[in-house]
């Protein structure tokens, strides 16, 4: 047997490229991502205001200010993330502290938050085509668990921060 012919170890490993959990979870994320983008896109959304919808349906007449709080940006930009669902969001002077604006969906905006959420349930369905309904549940509490001790926000996508 020739040994010039039997690779190494490590050039074994090298050869078939980056290996464990937190570069699958990176893989699947962009993958993911880049399909959800396409869905909500043929709404005229992008992730992005998807994630402000959900945020301020969650909580109707959260002010701006605290959404701002609760995104991790300052709160100049949440003016902008708002402008950009005009029709959708509705500014509301608050009872309370008129100088305060407070965020409720319009008509439009519920509509298209159930369009939304048809569109995630059909992406969940296929990223996770091939898994069982108990090894779903599974893999939910193990990503859970691995979210809360990295301490992130629950239902807020980190992304926002790198946006300014």
């Amino acid at each position: 047997m020739n040994s010039s012919r039997q690779p190494h170890t490590t050039d074994t490993a090298a050869a078939a490229g980056p290996r464990g959990a937190a570069f699958l979870l990176a893989q699947i994320g962009a993958h993911a991502a880049e399909r959800f983008a396409e869905r909500v896109g043929h709404l005229g959304l992008t992730p992005a205001d998807v994630g402000l919808l959900r945020m301020i349906a969650g909580r109707p007449g959260r002010s701006q200010r605290a959404l701002a709080e609760d995104l991790g940006v300052v709160p100049s930009r949440v003016v902008t993330l708002i402008d950009g669902l005009e029709g959708l969001v509705e500014r509301r002077r608050s009872a309370e502290d008129r100088r305060n604006y407070e965020l409720h969906l319009t008509a439009e905006g519920g509509r298209t938050l159930g369009a939304v959420s048809r569109a995630a349930a059909a992406h969940e369905d296929a990223l996770l085509a091939a898994l069982d309904p108990d090894q779903r549940a599974l893999l939910l509490g193990l990503l859970e668990r691995v979210a809360a001790e990295q301490e992130l926000t629950p239902g807020v996508h980190p992304g926002y921060r790198a946006r300014g």
